[in-house]
């Protein structure tokens, strides 16, 4: 489709412009723009950033959650051709220097006060940014700042120009080409300085229409946009392909009202990474835990009933005549009620992507009659390489190439991709580019796998972290990281996982807990603590999490590849990781390398075969201020299985 997103939105405001586009809630109630309300705010806003002086080709920064203007605003800048460059509301003021500077910014439209505090907290290191436009203006009434002024007054003033200049617009619009650049994504920088991923619209718009086609996605669907619009995935599936397919985009009043907002809309066209997941099933199993007994037993039952049979009939298969009315029964009594607990009750179709999910845990989704499928992509290929079919969801693939891609597989077994989604550089390193993008063509993902006799690709982990144990009784075992993780964060009462053994004689890992899943499994034993790091270091919870490892050790002393793998000692850290404290990206994934030099006496401890070490951190907390916390951190051992020949 050879087309721009300007294009595509005008389209729908001449043929639907009544139908809605987008929902906003305020003030707990859902707010309707038809696709005519949004065509007509993009010009406003179009008109006043042109007065403004923006010009074509430059970068335009966007700061700010899910939001009806925000989204207009990314639309304005393309239809006058310029490039918005959205960053991560979460982020703090040092992280947006390099990528305000990096893409020479001079116009910034943010959400709030909060954005507004981090830019002018910044201007002195970002000597081009000339302008400042805020969307919320509460706690903004005093500020007198050159360069500052709302996005309110910047729409009256393109308002007066659109009405005086009726044709301006769609001159603008026009202009633009599907081969010009429609975005820049800053990668995380997960091992090092971010790099700003370059799209075009014929990058973009492609891939949103294959996945599109895909799932057989409409004009009927409603969709949930909660994560960073920062995020590609995020941006593909409620900005891409909300244009490509015209449905309805849901904006949440806030991150504390998602659930509640989910519940209400029922999307039934879903993204999320496993992280959310995850955080959905500790909800639920924590409610569990506090049911009656006779409620709980009854659960327990019919979960085992659909983890035997659900996943089956999610692929169509036939099962026993009791097995179906055991399960319709289950519909009735434990999941229908739980998908509309969850907010999936009208899910035709969801996905999740940026990392592995755990298999128990993609298995519970589809048990209980929710098409939850994986995919595979990265900023770079525009998100759909690989996708699931319906009736071939599994556990320990990523799909099959969806329309228009090829793999191939290098020697050392990283995956290679050329497709029409791939980006067309990084801005201003070619060096880069050129790491990774072949002169013909290909896409060098980092990612080793392989594709199944299914034609399914199946991801093992990081080249790069694909290592090796080294002495010891599993003396050249194969070792992969983010596998042994994933599957230890299965488990309710662990949040996050960073595993190390490449290069040494056994695998040790060091653990996050889920402070809520273990704060009440705590409370129900009564047991008292006095927060995270006192809990964190409790015998009881060192106990807990033991029994964990060591169900996962027992799955993988099956795995003829991974039993050197199995966690022979552990340490719970004193505190959680995070994004602002260098540990974790803003997309949720772990830094094992910085993690590594920041802990590095934890690390020396477990592998020394240490009881116990101290270790003092500093951290960041949520107003800017740096402190530390510190703690003797206890080290657990745990039983490793001897290899066994799993059942044919």
């Amino acid at each position: 489709m050879q087309t721009t997103f300007p294009r595509l939105l005008m389209q729908h405001a001449q043929q639907r412009p009544a139908a809605p586009a987008m929902r906003e809630k305020e003030y707990g109630i859902w707010q309707t723009h038809s696709w005519a309300d949004m065509a007509a705010i993009t010009g406003q806003i179009a008109g006043g950033l042109h007065l403004a002086g923006l010009k074509r080709g430059e970068h335009m920064v966007i700061i700010g959650a899910n939001r009806p203007r925000l989204y207009a605003t990314m639309l304005a800048a393309q239809a006058l051709g310029a490039i918005p460059v959205a960053l991560y509301q979460d982020a703090v003021a040092a992280e947006c220097i390099f990528p305000i500077n990096n893409a020479e910014v001079r116009f910034a439209v943010v959400e709030d006060q909060e954005q507004v505090d981090k830019m002018l907290e910044i201007r002195s290191s970002c000597p081009a940014l000339a302008t400042i436009v805020f969307d919320d203006p509460r706690g903004l009434r005093h500020y007198e700042e050159s360069g500052l002024g709302s996005l309110e007054q910047l729409m009256e003033t393109g308002r007066a120009f659109i009405q005086q200049n009726s044709q301006w617009l769609a001159g603008e619009i026009n202009q633009g080409h599907a081969e010009d650049v429609a975005a820049m994504f800053f990668t995380s920088g997960t091992t090092g300085t971010p790099k700003g991923v370059v799209h075009t619209y014929n990058s973009m718009v492609n891939r949103a229409q294959a996945g599109a086609d895909f799932d057989k996605l409409s004009a009927q669907e409603e969709v949930l946009a909660y994560l960073p619009p920062a995020w590609i995935g995020q941006n593909i599936f409620s900005y891409a392909q909300w244009l490509t397919c015209g449905y309805v985009v849901n904006c949440p009043e806030s991150a504390a009202t998602v659930m509640i907002d989910l519940k209400e809309i029922g999307p039934t066209y879903y993204f999320a990474p496993p992280r959310v997941f995850e955080s959905l099933l500790t909800t639920v199993m924590i409610r569990m835990e506090d049911a009656g007994r006779i409620k709980r037993g009854m659960f327990n039952y019919f979960l085992d009933v659909a983890k035997k049979v659900g996943p089956a009939l999610m692929d169509k298969k036939s099962v026993g005549m009791l097995d179906a009315l055991l399960y319709n029964l289950g519909n009735v009594l434990i999941y229908g009620p739980l998908r509309n607990t969850l907010g999936f009750s009208r899910v035709r179709v969801a996905y999740t992507a940026g990392e592995a999910i755990g298999p128990d845990l993609f298995t519970f989704y589809r048990s209980i009659g929710i098409n939850l499928k994986q995919l595979y992509g990265s900023t770079e290929t525009a998100v759909f390489v690989c996708l699931q079919p319906d009736n071939q969801a599994r556990a320990d693939t990523v799909g099959v190439p969806i329309n228009g891609v090829e793999i191939k597989l290098a020697e050392n077994g990283e995956i290679l991709v050329k497709s029409p989604g791939l980006f067309k550089e990084y801005y201003k390193n070619q060096e880069a580019t050129a790491e990774v993008l072949s002169a013909d063509g290909w896409y060098h993902t980092s990612d080793a796998g392989f594709i199944d006799t299914h034609g399914h690709l199946k991801i093992i982990d990081r080249v790069k972290d694909v290592g090796r144990i080294k002495g010891g009784v599993n003396n050249g075992a194969m070792f992969a990281p983010k596998y042994v993780e994933n599957k230890l964060k299965f488990f309710a009462f662990i949040k996050e996982v960073v595993a190390y053994g490449d290069g040494r004689e056994k695998v040790c890992v060091m653990i996050n807990i889920d402070f809520d899943a273990v704060g009440n499994w705590a409370e129900r034993r009564n047991l008292t603590y006095a927060g995270y790091t006192d809990l964190a270091q409790k015998p009881e919870v060192y106990t807990l999490i033991q029994e964990c490892i060591e169900k996962v050790n027992a799955d993988l002393s099956v795995d003829s590849l991974l039993a050197g793998s199995q966690v022979s000692r552990f340490l719970i850290l004193h505190k959680e990781l995070d994004a602002d404290d260098g540990e974790l990206t803003r997309t949720n994934k772990v830094r094992r390398g910085f993690i590594a030099e920041k802990y590095q006496p934890l690390v020396d401890a477990l592998y020394a075969g240490r009881k116990e070490q101290f270790i003092e951190t500093v951290v960041k907390f949520e107003d800017g201020r740096s402190g530390s916390v510190s703690a003797t951190l206890k080290m657990g051992d745990s039983a490793i299985l001897a290899p066994v020949k799993a059942a044919a």
